[in-house]
């Protein structure tokens, strides 16, 4: 938890669990607030996700529960709905992700929920929407994937569609919520009154479909898995030089023009614009790796660079992590974990300038132990 940043004082009860509520609230966490992430006794589902374990915990619950403070309590007993009452009453934001009607069977409703608290942002996750026909439906990342289009033009072509490598739709609904909240925040400002903010896995999948869902819906064009190249764009995508791969992205006829004086292209009237070159795009794809084949990705990455024309690696995870420009944006941060030590983990995505000096907040507190603040955070309700 930091007690810096542009949402310090702030207080972020979080009920969720798996990814997409946890992110969320680390998101939060990250400004500054102060998030006290509520499990049940068995604990964040994402505990048991795994291989792999260190040190008996995963590092599936490690990569979105950092910033946070961990209170078990048993929401369906007495004492756990007293302890939720109170953190309620003194939250700026409640974040759940249950199933449609499941807050309301704990008997925390919204209506009941806003008379504890006429100022908290509630922001609530679902999978598929809170009403219509299929609100009712439980959301996974891999069926929400399915279910909003994005495994079918995700794949090496229409028969072989692939999910996202990382769980997209979750980390989406967790972002829109956390704008929601902070939109929300602002407006309180001036009205003094909270809000709900509702989204769910399949919106915030669909909401990212840009090109490919105005294809649909002005063009009537249904978009398909292309592989490792784009639609409406060449050439860009993944081509092959003589040691490795190379991506390359031309947007832009100068980019064109510049790669061609770089590989030395001959001349084709096929490939004068972009419409004709996405036509007999896969013409032009044996032209460049054909170009390509006495390169070293170094040396057309170097050439490539000079020319201005966009390019990189495919890099593997480990040579993310140990990169000095990943290092150098503050994309990985060491934290003290209470029982793995020093430990390091992926920091959070924005940086934070006063002008010319950097307010980044730098104190990052490591993903919590089941309960490790039960005592201490009871402690303060009791106090307070």
């Amino acid at each position: 938890m930091s007690s810096r940043g542009p949402l310090a004082g702030i207080i972020v009860v979080d009920l969720s669990r798996a990814v997409a509520g946890p992110q969320a609230a680390q998101m939060l966490g990250d400004l500054g607030a102060r998030v006290i992430k509520i499990e049940s006794p068995d604990g964040d589902d994402s505990r048991r996700w795994g291989p792999p374990f260190v040190g008996g915990e995963s590092t599936y619950f490690l990569s979105i529960n950092r910033n946070k403070e961990s209170v078990v309590l048993d929401l369906k007993s007495d004492d756990g709905a007293a302890a939720l009452t109170s953190l309620i009453e003194r939250a700026d934001v409640l974040i759940e992700n249950f199933r449609v009607g499941t807050l309301a069977r704990l008997g925390f409703d919204d209506s009941r929920v806003y008379e504890l608290n006429p100022r908290v942002i509630l922001l609530s996750i679902t999978g598929f929407g809170h009403d219509g026909p299929e609100a009712t439906r439980p959301g996974y990342d891999q069926i929400a994937q399915g279910e909003a289009g994005l495994m079918s033009v995700t794949g090496s072509g229409p028969d072989d569609p692939q999910r996202v490598g990382v769980p997209i739709s979750d980390v989406l609904a967790g972002m829109n919520g956390a704008f929601g909240i902070v939109a929300a925040l602002f407006d309180r400002e001036k009205t003094g009154k909270g809000q709900i903010i509702r989204t769910s896995l399949l919106a915030s999948t669909v909401g990212a479909h840009v090109y490919q869902g105005t294809a649909q819906t002005v063009a009537g064009v249904s978009g398909t898995a292309r592989g490792n190249h784009h639609p409406s764009l060449a050439p860009y995508g993944l081509f092959h030089c003589a040691d490795s791969h190379v991506q390359i992205a031309v947007g832009t006829e100068g980019h064109w023009q510049a790669l061609s004086r770089v590989l030395k292209l001959v001349p084709d009237s096929r490939f004068d614009t972009n419409a004709e070159r996405v036509t007999f795009v896969e013409d032009l794809i044996a032209v460049i790796n054909a170009a390509l084949s006495t390169w070293k990705v170094e040396e057309v990455l170097d050439a490539l660079n000079i020319a201005g024309v966009p390019a990189g690696k495919v890099r593997s995870m480990d040579e993310v992590y140990s990169w000095d420009q990943t290092r150098s944006q503050g994309l990985v941060v060491s934290v003290d974990h209470s029982t793995l030590g020093s430990i390091d983990i992926p920091g959070p995505p924005l940086r934070w300038f006063d002008r010319e000096t950097e307010v980044t907040p730098t104190n990052h507190t490591a993903p919590p132990t089941l309960g490790q603040h039960t005592n201490a955070v009871l402690r303060w309700l009791a106090d307070d």
